[in-house]
């Protein structure tokens, strides 16, 4: 379609549900194994038109779960202000088909209220969220972080009252160690607004919330998975397996560092590639296929900077199970 004109959703967006959508834990939401991360590319400094583009694909292809915090950007806040226009411009008419997730725990301005897990933080930050995405409310509103500092019962209790104020229909955590998991998923339930959705980081080269036991209490307790960076922001595609390409994150050391692609990790790396070679797949989609298929998982959050890639991620859902062996 023209960009420049009106959206109209493509009619046949669900013909795939029955193999595109996961059940969040014991929850009444499904939600598809491939999601859309704006963590990055849909910031203030990214092409709008693209980001435009990127979003009606997903939607066209039955994505329906868009992820955000109050800080994606960059600049802070700069992704929620594009979801904004994007509601404005596109998806209005089909706000009642998403599920539009956001989260504060991290900094986001300046200032003792600004970070962290207080309920004056979270309060604040929720607020500012909708005015940016132009929302009444949000499907899901995450604790971004554990907080060390605030006790347990003010975070936990701010979730509640955000849910029963309508601000949020469900809530999550994200990156909570299992103990405290534990513990929010008792407090959450006493108080009639239960746990949906765990994040976590889980990918091939990242098993922590399987060694840790975080993957399985949620499996067992009805609770949802979703993995963050299931690709290891890129290593586990074709990125880098020629080396590190000039311009990337590593080797602007953002977020990745050249000492995360040693030597046996990068023969690691090329040996996973020649198996997804032999299963005619790319690197990218086995990766993918591995984490969709581990216990517990509900969905994979991937970042994308175009519709190919996007396209390419997608072939995942069909992808045969995989489990390593190498």
């Amino acid at each position: 379609m023209d960009l420049k004109g009106f959206y109209v959703a493509d009619a046949h967006r669900y013909d795939e549900a029955e193999v595109m959508f996961h059940r969040c834990g014991n929850s009444g939401i499904l939600l598809p194994k491939i999601s859309l991360g704006f963590w990055h590319n849909f910031g203030g400094a990214d092409p709008y038109e693209r980001s435009r583009a990127i979003t009606h694909y997903a939607f066209d292809h039955g994505i329906v779960h868009f992820d955000l915090a109050n800080n994606y950007g960059p600049p802070y806040g700069s992704a929620e202000e594009t979801m904004g226009r994007l509601m404005d411009d596109d998806f209005h008419p089909y706000r009642d088909e998403l599920f539009i997730s956001t989260k504060a725990g991290y900094d986001m301005w300046e200032g003792p209220y600004g970070n962290w897990g207080s309920r004056k933080y979270l309060m604040a930050s929720l607020d500012q969220s909708l005015k940016r995405m132009h929302l009444d409310y949000v499907d899901l509103f995450y604790s971004h972080r554990y907080d060390p500092y605030t006790p347990l019962e003010e975070t936990l209790q701010a979730l509640v009252d955000v849910v029963k104020s309508g601000k949020a229909l469900y809530v999550g955590i994200s990156r909570w160690p299992l103990e405290a998991l534990k513990y929010a998923d008792r407090y959450l339930r006493e108080r009639d607004v239960p746990l949906l959705i765990y994040q976590g980081r889980l990918n091939l080269l990242d098993r922590g919330p399987q060694e840790d036991g975080v993957l399985d209490y949620c499996s067992e307790h009805g609770i949802g998975f979703i993995s963050f960076s299931p690709l290891a922001q890129g290593l586990l595609s074709d990125r880098y397996l020629d080396g590190i390409p000039s311009g990337s994150r590593m080797e602007k050391e953002k977020s990745l560092k050249r000492s995360d692609l040693s030597p046996e990790r990068f023969a690691y790396l090329l040996r996973l590639n020649n198996r997804a070679i032999e299963r005619h797949e790319t690197l990218a989609e086995m990766a993918l296929a591995w984490v969709l298929n581990q216990k517990g998982i509900t969905s994979v959050l991937v970042g994308v900077s175009s519709v190919g890639q996007l396209s390419m991620n997608l072939k995942a859902i069909h992808a045969a199970p995989f489990e390593v062996q190498l």
